[in-house]
This record gives C-alpha cells, sequence and structure tokens, in this order.
C-alpha cells in the first residue's frame, strides 16, 4: 500500500480515504461516492481492528462480508482496498498506542475503555500506510470524528477530515453494521433513538435552553421502549465536546442505546 502510495503521489495525483471495518451499507458507500469525487485516486481500507472492541463476543459477532464488500467498492469507483491482516497490522512485540486526551473521555469513552486508542492507533497506521491528501468518516461516530481531526491536526499529518452527515433509513435509523442483528421486534424498537433525537430538537427550537429538561424528555422516549436500555444520553458542546448545562452556542445531543445485545449510537445537532 505504502509503494502504489508513493506512485500515485509522484504521478501528482490526489489520494482519498475513506475507513471502514467493512459490512459496507449506503451510509458507507455516500461516504465511497464523496470521497470519489474529491479524489483522483481513492482508496477503502477494510479492517476489523481487534483493537477497538472492549468486548470479544462483538469483535467475533462483526459482519464479515468481503466478497459483497469488494464489489460495492469496485461498482463505486475504489481504486484500491486496503484490507491488512491483524497479525499484520500488530505483529509480535507490537507495543505503541495513540492517545488523545480529553475528547474521549465522555460519551463512548466512558462506556468503552480503551476503545478510543483503538480508534486512533489503527487510524494513525491506516494513515501511514496510505498516506492520503484527505480522509473521510461519518458523523454517527460523531465522537470518533471529533477526535480523529484532533489527533490529525496535533501530529501535524497534514491530511484533511471531512466528516460527512448520517445516512439514516426510510424511518429514520440510523444505518449501522450492528442493525443486522436487530430481531424484528428490536428493529421496531430501534427508532426510539430517532424519535429522541427530534424531542430534544423539537424542544430547542421552541426555545429550551435547560439542557437537564432537554435529555429528561429524550430518556423518557427511549424509556418507552421496552427493549432498550439506555447506557448514556447527554448534551455536549459540538466543538470540545464537554457537558452542557444551557444551550448558548452549537450543541449536539449524543446516546448509545442497548437492544437486547446490540448497541447502537447515534446523535443530531440541536441548533
Amino acid at each position: 500500500m505504502h509503494a502504489l502510495s508513493a506512485q500515485v503521489r509522484e504521478a501528482g495525483k490526489r489520494i482519498a480515504l475513506v475507513p471502514t471495518m467493512g459490512a459496507l451499507h449506503a451510509g458507507h458507500l455516500s461516504l465511497i461516492d464523496y470521497a470519489r469525487a474529491q479524489a483522483d485516486f481513492l482508496v477503502v481500507s477494510i479492517f476489523v481492528n481487534p483493537l477497538q472492541f472492549d468486548r470479544d463476543a462483538d469483535l467475533d459477532a462483526y459482519p464479515r462480508t468481503w466478497e459483497a464488500d469488494s464489489a460495492l467498492c469496485a461498482e463505486h469507483g475504489a481504486d484500491a482496498i486496503y484490507a491488512p491482516t491483524a497479525p499484520a497490522m500488530y505483529p509480535g512485540g507490537f507495543a505503541t498506542k495513540v492517545s488523545v486526551a480529553g475528547l474521549g473521555q465522555g460519551l463512548c469513552g466512558e462506556h468503552r475503555p480503551g476503545h478510543f486508542d483503538g480508534v486512533t492507533t489503527v487510524v494513525a497506521k491506516l494513515f501511514g500506510a496510505v498516506t492520503p491528501h484527505l480522509a473521510v468518516f461519518g458523523q454517527k461516530d460523531y465522537q470518533q470524528l471529533k477526535i480523529i481531526t484532533r489527533m490529525t491536526a496535533d501530529l501535524d499529518m497534514g491530511i484533511e477530515v471531512i466528516g460527512r452527515p448520517t445516512l439514516r433509513e426510510a424511518d429514520g435509523l440510523a444505518m449501522s453494521s450492528r442493525n443486522v442483528h436487530l430481531s424484528a421486534d428490536e428493529r421496531a424498537q430501534a427508532l426510539c433513538l430517532r424519535r429522541a433525537l427530534d424531542k430534544a430538537q423539537e424542544l430547542a427550537q421552541g426555545g429550551e435552553r435547560e439542557v437537564q429538561k432537554i435529555k429528561s424528555a429524550a430518556a423518557q422516549v427511549v424509556e418507552g421502549a421496552s427493549l432498550a436500555r439506555l447506557e448514556y444520553l447527554e448534551v455536549v458542546d459540538a466543538d470540545n465536546l464537554a457537558p452542557l448545562t444551557r444551550l448558548e452556542g452549537p450543541a449536539r445531543m449524543a446516546m448509545a442505546v442497548w437492544l437486547g445485545a446490540t448497541r447502537l449510537i447515534d446523535n443530531d445537532a440541536l441548533n
């Protein structure tokens, strides 16, 4: 991969990278299509990263659909797929991690210790192998996007990190590779995430500034779904992810909800 990227760069071409863990869906494809239009050479990485999983069962259950994924990459104009193995990424004696302080402490970071260190370590390695000019990520993993943006700036990587809007099913559920694990009943009740966001936006747009009132109303929506278990629901500053008590500037509501054995996340702007 490094040698191929060097040839592309020597030819004066612009490289875009879309990092994925495979199991590609329309949300991923929207990122690939966007990246295709921004660059001369498009790389999609497919790597199920063991460092970012906090549960072995979750790693084992993560869908792996190589043949379908590679066909979709070709169909959507990828010039190369970078798909290293875990032993190639983390050979014996591997002892380095990349960690971003602050941004990874709350939200998902509070409930998944070590997760974001795994994310930043693998993304730093992907950036090093592919040496892209730009990299495209989805906003569904909003905290991840902010952390990677910070890492890239702090380490002078010279890569433009672009966040793209969350793609949703027709009924509002955020697209996710994990949705395939939902039963029919769980899939129906998973809409509580979108409805909770809608409730929060309705209150904020109606003039409510007290964050606790917004959070309580949104949490009630989730708790009204009998199969849903709320892990967290927070309103944070859209830039530094600090928890807010009042809405006074750009804010984001983010949540994680369990439906059976499946953990879903979602977020959206409040103003």
